[in-house]
């Protein structure tokens, strides 16, 4: 071949210049790297909560979180890489693969923490005859910032059977350390509810039109003695248990208050507080299982658990009993606010074999507390 014919094949032949790519593949920007560590961070806060949520004690700072977060946050990472792609950056593929992966196994993790109730989407049948009626209630100090009056026509006009109620005292934030102070208003309470019988123990009163034929005592209230003083009962007596005669069975129905993680004031002892508070709460939780687990026959327990259902401490009475969120007619309940808006829930109601739910909603408290009030209609199957 002649020299030009060389020329021309290797002038036809010429190489097009390229960018170098490096062996690894294109580089992630900026926004890449951090919508993927921000993924992963979530992941990585996801399995620590439901590995520590309800056993380390330290843990309750974390798993403070709103509910909701947990079918939010994968939502909102999921929903970075298609607005990436719809501003002309889209995520590679590696990285988008990742986010996606990720963000669904965190949400598939995280979303029975989350506080929806799908259950309540599904139809409810009629409550049927003769079914008994229950409400439990935080009353935020009893009728103490209230109009007595409104109070207890609040109160009897929800016409239960039964009442668990709650916070059954006085509350003066100046006294450091003895805040709780104790209320005589159970002569009120039986005019109000003649044929009732009361039973009061610390903070914690249990009103039954139904005989009552037992009051063990649970837990570490089992404790203090016949003259204690009410901050010794208000420290103990969180579970109250009272055993009612409901035709041809026996019943235990427990009225429980469970005491707050944290304290709501700064203080300067915040990480001691917090752990006698969490000890606290070991203890009548621990108490209350043990209760449940020795007692053979049917079980209704309700009240405030100060436990959101992010959190992990009701796991235990999971597995005793059975949750009655499925029975409400809310996708997502709420029964506690914070300054008039609402949050998410700290009230539970749990039954075993023996007690049926028939029907649960929560009751609007018209101000006078800042939980709203448990209503229950059960049959004993």
């Amino acid at each position: 071949m002649t020299d030009g014919a060389t020329e021309l094949l290797t002038a036809g032949t010429a190489p097009v210049a390229r960018d170098p790519v490096p062996a690894s593949g294109p580089r992630w920007c900026l926004g890449t790297r951090l919508l993927v560590a921000a993924t992963a961070l979530w992941c990585a806060y996801v399995g620590s909560h439901l590995l520590l949520s309800g056993r380390w004690w330290l843990w309750v700072l974390p798993a403070a979180i709103p509910p909701l977060a947990f079918v939010v946050v994968p939502a909102l990472l999921a929903a970075a890489t298609g607005t990436a792609a719809l501003m002309s950056r889209p995520l590679p593929r590696l990285p988008r693969y990742l986010v996606l992966c990720a963000t669904l196994a965190a949400l598939v993790a995280g979303a029975p923490r989350s506080g929806l109730n799908p259950a309540a989407l599904g139809s409810r049948p009629a409550v049927p005859p003769g079914a008994i009626s229950v409400v439990s209630w935080n009353t935020q100090y009893w009728d103490r910032t209230d109009d007595p009056d409104r109070f207890y026509a609040y109160l009897t006009g929800l016409h239960a059977d039964v009442y668990l109620l709650q916070e059954y005292l006085d509350w003066d934030p100046a006294d450091r350390g003895n805040e709780a102070r104790e209320v005589d208003d159970l002569d009120r309470l039986h005019r109000e509810f003649p044929g009732y019988q009361v039973v009061n123990r610390g903070e914690l009163v249990t009103v039954s039109r139904f005989p009552i034929v037992g009051n063990p005592r649970v837990g570490p209230d089992r404790a203090p003695g016949a003259d204690a003083s009410f901050a010794a009962l208000y420290a103990s007596a969180k579970v109250l248990r009272t055993d009612l005669r409901i035709g041809d069975s026996v019943v235990s129905f427990y009225n429980t208050h469970i005491p707050v993680q944290v304290s709501v004031e700064p203080r300067s002892d915040f990480v001691s507080d917090t752990r006698q508070r969490a000890t606290a709460r070991a203890g009548q939780f621990a108490g209350l299982e043990q209760d449940i687990a020795d007692n053979p026959g049917p079980v209704f327990l309700a009240g405030d658990f100060n436990t959101s259902p992010a959190m992990g401490d009701l796991r235990p009475l999971r597995r005793l009993l059975t949750d009655a969120t499925p029975a409400l007619r809310s996708v997502y309940p709420v029964s506690w606010e914070l300054h008039g808006l609402p949050l998410w829930r700290l009230d539970w109601v749990f039954t075993n074999q023996g007690v049926r739910v028939e029907r649960y909603e929560f009751s609007d408290s018209q101000g006078m507390s800042d939980h709203q009030a448990q209503r229950i209609w059960v049959s004993l199957s």
